[in-house]
């Protein structure tokens, strides 16, 4: 379905002010599952905290450590400031990047293209841009996509997967038919690495062996735990429509994180797996690499320290950083190859 420009602004102005206002939309720090996994702490880790080394490559960039600020938002001004705050922070800390969907890049209005641009400010630093997969099935074939990326200056693009959201939302997408096959159409045509993304409900196991048939370099789980977007789209049609009550029926509905990123791993052996959904700090971080993530992307607390500014999501990503680098320290893992084979425990073996 197109939207008009004022649509679409619209909705992205709408998805920041409840994401930012109402907690509703935030479900209990529990429902991603990694609360069930725990690792065994040493108390003679036989390490030098100072030596652990946290850095990775990730799509040929070098990071200080696997994570990536999540996608969120773009498309207004408002979304435009938020995104150079973050970039600005990732750059600084030498963490990933990743934009909000260019949807409305595709209608060719230069104040929305904008407001995706942030190389200026991150001029080193892994950049992912996004487009949903509708857009992949209706408009963009795979030299659309890379200009798409080119135009932001982004290392690879994210095809997101978002129904559940769509069937919520007032103005949203309802046909789903025909979306695998341009996934892989797309990706096969495309010069740039193409993953694929879900937007909360997570990846399920059916839904990666499908997606593992394909040419994509990746995925990202954004499982069950994070961000209800089933819930933002109820709220966003201001009264108890049947579609508002299903949303707030369904806001939980899918696989949560520690689940996802697992069948993930075993989907995609030798191919990138970026763990998301409802993570919030850097003990989730561990724990996802130990499930065998090779990198999390965050997204929430990072867009509530950016209203105070850059040093304050450096503040936030550096203390994700610093927490991931003491986990390590305390489990004997001098490298994320390391704490990528250290054994996570289910919660009732506790030692």
């Amino acid at each position: 379905m197109d939207d008009t420009d004022d649509t679409s602004a619209q909705r992205k102005t709408d998805h920041l002010r409840i994401a930012l206002d109402d907690a509703s939309v935030q479900r209990p720090g529990d429902a991603n599952g990694l609360e069930r996994y725990h690792f065994e702490a040493l108390s003679l880790p036989e390490i030098d905290l100072d030596t652990v080394d946290t850095s990775c490559t990730l799509l040929g960039k070098e990071l200080r450590a696997p994570l990536l600020v999540g996608a969120m938002t773009g498309g207004t001004s408002d979304a435009g400031r938020i995104n150079r705050v973050l970039a600005e922070a990732a750059e600084h800390c030498r963490v990933g990047f990743c934009l909000g969907s260019q949807r409305s890049m595709l209608a060719g209005d230069v104040g929305d293209a904008a407001s995706f641009r942030v190389r200026d400010v991150a001029p080193k630093t892994l950049i992912i841009g996004n487009i949903g997969a509708i857009q992949v099935r209706d408009k963009v074939d795979g030299g659309q996509l890379e200009a798409l990326a080119d135009s932001v200056g982004a290392d690879a693009m994210f095809i997101h997967l978002n129904p559940l959201q769509e069937a919520i939302q007032p103005e949203g997408d309802r046909d789903w038919r025909g979306i695998l096959d341009a996934i892989g159409r797309t990706a096969s045509e495309c010069g740039l690495p193409v993953l694929v993304k879900e937007v909360g409900m997570g990846l399920s196991e059916q839904s990666l062996q499908a997606l593992s048939q394909t040419g994509i370099s990746g995925v990202e789980t954004a499982g069950v735990g994070g961000t209800s977007w089933a819930g933002i789209e109820a709220l966003r049609h201001g009264s108890r429509t049947p579609r508002a009550i299903a949303g707030e029926v369904l806001r939980g509905f899918g696989t949560p994180t520690a689940v996802c990123v697992q069948l993930a791993r075993h989907s995609f052996p030798g191919r990138l797996v970026i763990a998301s959904g409802g993570l919030r700090n850097g003990l989730e971080v561990a724990k996802c690499i130990g499930l065998g993530a090779d990198a999390a992307a965050m997204a929430w607390p990072f867009l509530i320290a950016a209203q105070d500014g850059v040093e304050a999501a450096v503040n936030e990503i550096e203390g994700v950083i610093q927490t991931l680098r003491t986990v390590m320290f305390l489990v004997g893992a001098p490298t994320l190859s390391h704490l990528g084979s250290t054994p996570l425990l289910p919660a009732n073996e506790r030692r």
